[in-house]
This record gives structure tokens, sequence and C-alpha cells, in this order.
């Protein structure tokens, strides 16, 4: 396995997925997504896994303005530019990726 777990420093969910992982000493590894960001490759593998509306968090108070963008691809430079607008943690196992704490879908993982 490959883990990669996209996350904000103040998010206690991602903190709660980086414990699940630790528990099952699971090597990952943690990026802050704010100081860091994803690359566009990055976003599109989430994209294609789990769907560009399950990317951003409706708690934050630009996500009004991003489901208003006319396109996909609108939305996705948007997230890219905007790493605040993510929902996390993101975990990403190849082109596997979950958004929010999923430890129901990992414990699957191989």
């Amino acid at each position: 396995m490959n883990i990669q777990i996209f996350g904000k420093a103040k998010c206690f969910d991602s903190k709660k997925a980086e414990r699940w992982f630790k528990e099952r000493r699971i090597k990952y590894q943690y990026i802050d997504v704010l100081k860091y960001g994803m690359s566009r490759g990055e976003l599109s593998s989430v994209k294609n896994a789990v769907g560009l509306e399950n990317m951003a968090d409706p708690a934050d108070q630009d996500y009004e303005l991003f489901r208003y963008l006319a396109s996909d691809e609108a939305r996705l430079d948007k997230l890219y530019e905007v790493p605040y607008l993510l929902k996390t943690p993101i975990v990403r196992n190849g082109k596997q990726a979950t958004v929010g704490y999923c430890p129901d879908i990992w414990k699957d993982w191989k």
C-alpha cells in the first residue's frame, strides 16, 4: 500500500485518519493540503475515484460560489487554486481514494 493523507492541521477528521493508520501500523505520507496543496494529477485522480461534488467542503464559506461555477473543469481549477475548499481528509491508495473519515473502506484496501 502507498497511502497518502491530504489533511488540514486543524481538521479533527484528518487527525482521526492519521491515528487509524498508525494504530494498524500502516505506513502513510501526510501532506498538509493548505501548505503544499495537491497537484492537478492528484486532484484528477481523486475526482475520478469519488466525484467532483464530494471533494468540496459544504461548510466552507465559498462553497456556494464553487457550486455555481459553469463547468467541471472550472470547479477543478478552483480546488487547485484554493485548497481550503477541499473537504479533508483525502486519503489515496493508488487509484483508490476517499474523502472524509472512511475506515470501513480503508480496511478493505490491499
